[in-house]
């Protein structure tokens, strides 16, 4: 038996065969443009690369240039430290001196009332107290480390210089301070209502290594004008 076939009955409009993709998918990717796959898969260009080695030279250059500059500055604390620790004491050393008006060698310096050269004051004027060590006997020559005239005045140490090498009052040695020098000055300066006569300025300068200069000033008043040593 046949079957009649008619061929409209089967057919199907185009339209409804027709699929549409809204946007890329799976099935229908989009495909990628030339731009789109050279920036993907883009990296550090030649000239980016040499810019950014320039960049960290000069960093590296300018940390490592600080470095070496406090490397060297480094010890240069210390030698301050220590020529203002030498200044301490000699300065110390000068303001613990007696101040008398008159040497101390002068048997009238613990009776002495004023600097004048007589009964009420010294005996003679070799022996008054001025800014500098005395140089005539009997009262001299003094010197810091002298045995039968040394330093017994805070006077005596005005134009005193020790160095290079720093020693202690018995004259020994400090170690590790031969490069160091030291200068005193001493002058009359008013203090106050104190005047000139009975007030002295000390002045310390120490010198170290590398011109490293550590400079110290201190007030020496008479307040005990007959306190020998």
């Amino acid at each position: 038996m046949s079957i009649p076939r008619d061929s409209s009955e089967f057919r199907v409009p185009s339209s409804e065969l027709c699929v549409t993709v809204a946007g890329p998918s799976v099935l229908n990717p989009e495909p990628e443009t030339g731009n789109a796959k050279r920036r993907s898969s883009a990296g550090l260009s030649l000239v980016e690369l040499i810019v950014f080695i320039v960049i960290v030279g000069v960093a590296v250059a300018g940390v490592l240039g600080a470095l070496n500059v406090s490397t060297r500055a480094s010890a240069d604390p210390v030698i301050q430290k220590q020529a203002l620790a030498v200044a301490e004491a000699v300065l110390e050393e000068v303001q613990l001196m007696p101040f008398t008006y008159c040497d101390p060698d002068d048997p009238q310096a613990a009776t002495a009332l004023s600097a004048a050269v007589g009964a009420t004051g010294c005996t003679a004027a070799a022996s008054v107290e001025n800014p500098g060590a005395e140089a005539t006997p009997p009262y001299g020559p003094e010197t810091r480390l002298g045995v039968t005239t040394p330093y017994d005045n805070v006077n005596d140490y005005n134009l005193f210089s020790m160095g290079p090498g720093i020693t202690d009052i018995s004259g020994a040695a400090i170690t590790g301070l031969g490069a160091y020098t030291a200068t005193v000055s001493v002058a009359n300066q008013a203090l106050g209502a104190i005047p000139a006569s009975d007030s002295l300025l000390i002045t310390v300068t120490v010198t170290g290594p590398g011109n490293t200069i550590a400079t110290l000033h201190g007030y020496r008043v008479r307040y005990a004008p007959n306190a020998l040593p």
